[in-house]
């Protein structure tokens, strides 16, 4: 049930990190695709801006007013000459050059709004008058007003200036192709205002089907597109603007964002994953719990019933009261009340491990001769195993704890004889840096994984309910405690063979 429960959790959490995963990807998608077209308005805006400024530009140049001194009333539009010089200034549109292209014998008198720079018509002092070309004061050209006007404001409710606007004609030359160098020029301006740092081409297709290109590789299908809507251009005309790699400029706009989202991301993941981590191990820790509850029953319900045995045999069966037969009876109680004791005082000592309770007693010993004992015993007690024990001539003397490096030691032996193969080797090495001491066994029955949890308080290799080797799985957590507080380190080698290592400082 438990584990079943600890699977759905799992899936949950699973779920959870999925979902959000999900919800980010598409909250960022949803910002790229605004970003995406809020790029393009600005784009499309700064066009138009564009265009707008090229006409206008245009309109300064090309805007020529004519004065005329007959009759107002007459329209002037029916004067000969009006309509011959009209007719000449929209042939001459395409290189229009100010009022250069114009006549001179078509022109009575004339009033200029705005004149080009680039006019001969006229040499310019330091004030604003005009004052007309010598070339020009021999043509017999009536002028009337050589005074540049910046603006003509018309008041309708004047009937002077009324009939003053109704003597005057205002040409404005509108061509039907763009410079399309210019244009670049202007968008690229409105481009830099707006800081688009974007690479863009420009396509402009006139009513008489002429296309002109600036950066023809980017006008392709493939690269993004927006048309211009200013009324200005010409009839029947169309220009485009392409542009690519917007994507740098939209994750740049949007970094912030994808930033934070990023890191909310990896945090709801690290906490789920930690939490995912806690349950897991409290789970191994009600199994360890639940396994040491057991071996603990296991090994202390044994030595009680050898106990109620001898006790149930003296009362019952020794009616004779023989003193042989007691003392037996006695000497086994005796010695399982003393394993009884030896059980409690390890679990006792486990338990003031964590801390500075344990004191050491250090003095001088043989490790030779120490790991020689161990290995004489477990061989008396094991003769089926084959004992192998490699140490260099010169005896080495450690400062130690006696004890408890010596019940340190033997639960390595212990441990090898009870989960090792038929042969355990035990190596004592000595170098500058201190002492290796080695036990390997042929077994190698160890994985990878309960290699890593090997060392930890209650931990035994999982076998089920069997209960097939004694103990409480504190055997190795001891020996790991007692060498680090004697300064050492203990890790385990699962290949070729399971190995442990103890390194002991010189001391």
């Amino acid at each position: 049930m438990q584990n079943k429960k600890y699977t759905y959790l799992i899936y949950f959490i699973a779920a959870v990190i999925a979902a959000t995963l999900a919800i980010q990807v598409y909250w960022n998608f949803k910002n790229y695709q605004a970003g995406k077209q809020q790029l393009i308005n600005e784009v499309q805006a700064s066009l138009d801006n564009a265009v707008n400024d090229y006409y206008t530009i245009l309109a300064k140049k090309n805007t020529v007013g004519i004065n005329f001194e007959n009759d107002s009333s007459a329209n002037p539009f029916e004067n000969p000459k009006i309509d011959s010089l009209i007719r000449s200034i929209d042939k001459s549109s395409k290189g229009f050059k100010g009022l250069d292209s114009i006549k001179n014998g078509q022109i009575d008198n004339i009033t200029v709004l705005k004149a080009s720079k680039n006019d001969s018509f006229f040499r310019e002092k330091k004030t604003q008058n005009l004052i007309l070309n010598k070339k020009y004061r021999d043509s017999g050209i009536q002028i009337k007003n050589l005074t540049r006007h910046q603006s003509l404001k018309l008041q309708t409710d004047s009937v002077p200036n009324w009939k003053i606007f109704a003597s005057q004609i205002i040409v404005s030359i509108k061509e039907d192709t763009i410079e399309t160098t210019k244009m670049d020029s202007l968008i690229r301006q409105e481009l830099s205002r707006k800081n688009l740092d974007i690479d863009y081409g420009i396509l402009f297709i006139a009513k008489d089907s002429t296309v002109q290109k600036v950066n023809p590789e980017i006008v392709q299908p493939k690269s993004l597109k927006t048309s211009s809507a200013s009324k200005l251009l010409p009839d029947n005309s169309s220009l485009d603007i392409y542009f690519t790699n917007i994507s740098r400029v939209i994750l740049k706009r949007n970094l912030l964002g994808i930033l934070l989202s990023a890191l909310l991301v990896a945090s709801v993941i690290a906490c789920l994953l930690f939490l995912l981590n806690i349950i897991k191990r409290q789970k191994q820790l009600a199994e360890v719990k639940n396994d040491l509850i057991s071996n603990i029953t296991h090994e202390f319900k044994t030595p009680i019933a050898t106990i109620s045995v001898a006790l149930e045999g003296i009362k019952n069966f020794n009616t004779e009261n023989d003193p042989v037969k007691t003392g037996n009876y006695v000497n086994t109680s005796a010695n399982q009340l003393n394993k009884l004791s030896m059980m409690v005082e390890k679990l006792l000592e486990t338990a003031t491990l964590d801390g500075d309770d344990l004191s050491l007693n250090i003095e001088a010993i043989s490790l030779n001769e120490l790991l020689q004992n161990l290995i004489n015993k477990h061989q008396t007690l094991a003769p089926q195993k084959s004992f192998r024990f490699q140490y260099p001539e010169n005896d080495i003397i450690l400062n130690a704890d006696l004890f408890h490096l010596e019940n340190a030691l033997n639960n390595l032996l212990d441990n090898a004889v009870k989960y090792g193969g038929e042969i355990i080797s035990v190596a004592l090495k000595s170098s500058a840096q201190g002492v290796l001491i080695e036990v390997a066994d042929s077994g190698n029955t160890l994985g990878k994984t309960e290699a890593k949890q090997l060392f930890e308080k209650f931990y035994r290799v999982p076998k089920g309910n069997t209960h097939d080797v004694k103990g409480f799985g504190i055997g190795l957590y001891y020996t790991k405690k007692i060498i680090e507080k004697h300064g050492g380190s203990i890790n385990v080698v699962t290949a070729p063979q399971t190995t442990f290592k103890i390194e002991l400082p010189h001391g």
